[in-house]
């Protein structure tokens, strides 16, 4: 939708569009989901399924936030999703929330950790900016922790007020 407005409005090319889709980005991204579905069916689902707690107490909500931040640092936040989504559905909405939360705060420990990450450090290199791997963790074992528990702490929160 962008770059159809980007082409109406006579600020983009067709062929900087089809430049910046990055074909070899996506065909990293589509191998993605197929390893994950392999892993899958080969055992992640049922370790998963042990260290997962199973409630949505505030303990809970923390252990299912912590493991989803780990799980993305370990193989990326979009397999990380397809993973914990379908372990954790079944136990309601703030559940899945927690996941949520961990996969998407959790990764910026690492660069591997989110395909943001990934992009942001392709546009770096590319345009030849000082943004070091010690830099970028540094700042990701400040806040990711902190931003965890406050993320944590409101969803938990919201869910007593609101009831989900």
């Amino acid at each position: 939708m962008l770059g159809v407005r980007g082409l109406i409005r006579r600020r983009s090319t067709v062929t900087g569009i089809a430049k910046a889709a990055s074909v070899p980005f996506l065909a990293f991204v589509l191998c993605l989901g197929v390893v994950v579905t392999a892993v899958m069916k080969h055992g992640l689902d049922d370790a998963m399924r042990h260290v997962l707690p199973g409630s949505t107490t505030l303990p809970a909500l923390f252990g299912i936030a912590v493991a989803a931040a780990l799980l993305s640092n370990v193989v990326n936040n979009l397999p990380a999703v397809l993973v914990l989504l379908p372990l954790v559905a079944g136990l309601g909405p703030a559940a899945v929330l927690a996941v949520l939360v961990g996969v998407n705060v959790g990764p910026n420990l690492t660069y591997p950790g989110s395909l943001s990450n990934l992009l942001w450090r392709s546009v770096v290199q590319r345009e030849r900016l000082q943004a070091g791997f010690a830099e970028f963790s540094l700042v990701g074992l400040c806040t990711v922790p902190l931003t965890l528990v406050a993320a944590v702490l409101g969803l938990w929160g919201g869910v007593q007020v609101f009831g989900l």
